[in-house]
């Protein structure tokens, strides 16, 4: 059974615009081919051979660059000559800033590779394309449809199996997909459940306090009996009750998700937490989310929600275990990340024996939400302090980022 693409080909005419952009993309194949042939050998053969020397890696990892974006090419006009179905890969990404991050990812990169050897099967496979092709142009002509049409499906082959995303990383694209919705998701319904408790249980909370705090007024208005003063006492109980009630309500509204990061941002939400911190000398806190183009921005409220609750259980930490008289929260974007700092002055010894945290342990957790989103989280905290905790988070999910 053929599929709808596949019928369309089929029943193409035999020499419509389809078949002479393929004929077109036949001839062009051997200069094409020749072109990368000679820049793939010749920045590889220079690289590869002053690989000992300061200027080898560049120029084996400007081969390896330009041999994807040689594939880039070759990728659009395989879709638009050749009616190629090939989704583009994902952007090189270096695992590290700096030089030796760009050269680590270029050398490492499986889709570079494979570009370069397309580039290289290129030159026998332009010459044997544009020779076929002009051969039966010339003298062959009715039986060019089929022709250039095999040679067609011939090269979209050869293009999808190595210039395509490999089943691999389409299938790690596809989990990162998955779990950057599911992370969206979750943090929409946290929201939800936050706006359903400060709309409908906290707001009947906050008017029966007010009815209980009338009662008792009214009450203590009047002469009382011995009954009434006891009844009295039993809705000045109530009242307490449903205040302490209501502060645990809200408490409780803060900690799934804090109304003031929802309205007014991360500037705001970590200068409440700050406020709330029982540490001596306060908590200085710092936020700059200004962009590249000088614009402030929001993060997507998963990370905003992350970078929330990092900060505030590193901050409770901060109170309760490092005896720190001071602390500091800097919040700032570089470029597509946002970027979080927590210090402060105390004993130290946050880490576990090693370097590494605790299982089970606070640190272990916040490193688990952190990396849920493919962020970074790291903490330096020697024996005797200072301890300082640095949170790097994309600006946007991967479920965001694919919309």
């Amino acid at each position: 059974m053929k599929l709808p693409g596949e019928r369309r080909r089929a029943a193409r005419p035999l020499y419509g615009v389809q078949m002479w952009r393929e004929v077109l993309h036949h001839l062009l194949g051997a200069p094409f081919g020749m072109a990368v042939f000679l820049f793939t050998v010749a920045t590889l053969s220079v690289g590869a051979g002053l690989s000992i020397t300061v200027i080898g890696l560049p120029v084996l990892v400007l081969g390896l660059r330009g041999a994807r974006g040689i594939g880039a090419l070759a990728r659009q006009q395989a879709r638009r000559c050749l009616g190629a179905q090939v989704e583009e890969p994902t952007p090189l990404a270096a695992a590290r800033p700096g030089v030796t991050g760009w050269v680590l990812a270029s050398l490492t990169d499986g889709l570079s590779w494979r570009s370069v050897l397309y580039c290289l099967l290129m030159l026998p496979w332009g010459i044997l394309t544009f020779t076929l092709t002009a051969v039966f142009l010339v003298a062959g002509w009715p039986l060019l449809p089929w022709v250039v049409r095999y040679l067609a499906v011939a090269h979209r082959v050869l293009v999808e199996q190595l210039l395509g995303p490999g089943q691999l990383s389409e299938r790690v694209r596809e989990l990162e997909e998955d779990r950057g919705a599911v992370v969206d998701t979750a943090a929409a319904d946290l929201r939800r459940i936050e706006r359903d408790l400060h709309d409908g249980a906290q707001a009947r909370l906050v008017a029966l306090a007010m009815d209980l705090g009338l009662a008792k007024e009214k009450l203590l208005e009047t002469e009382l009996t011995a009954e009434q003063i006891s009844a009295a006492k039993m809705v000045d109980a109530a009242h307490g009750e449903v205040k302490l009630a209501l502060q645990e309500l809200r408490d409780l509204a803060r900690g799934i998700h804090p109304a003031v990061l929802t309205d007014r941002g991360l500037d705001a939400a970590l200068s409440a937490v700050a406020a709330r911190c029982t540490v001596p000398g306060g908590v200085k806190v710092n936020v700059d989310l200004t962009g590249p183009d000088g614009v402030t921005e929001r993060p997507d409220s998963a990370v905003e929600g992350i970078a929330y609750f990092t900060v505030s259980e590193l901050l409770t930490n901060t109170s309760k275990h490092s005896g720190a008289n001071s602390a500091a929260v800097d919040a700032w974007r570089s470029a597509d990340r946002l970027m979080l700092q927590v210090r402060d002055d105390g004993r130290g010894g946050a880490t576990a024996p090693g370097g590494g945290f605790r299982p089970g342990g606070g640190l272990a957790g916040l490193a688990e939400r952190v990396g849920a989103v493919d962020g970074v989280f790291l903490v330096e905290s020697p024996e005797g302090g200072p301890t300082t905790v640095t949170i790097e988070l994309p600006w946007h999910t991967r479920a965001a980022r694919t919309a």
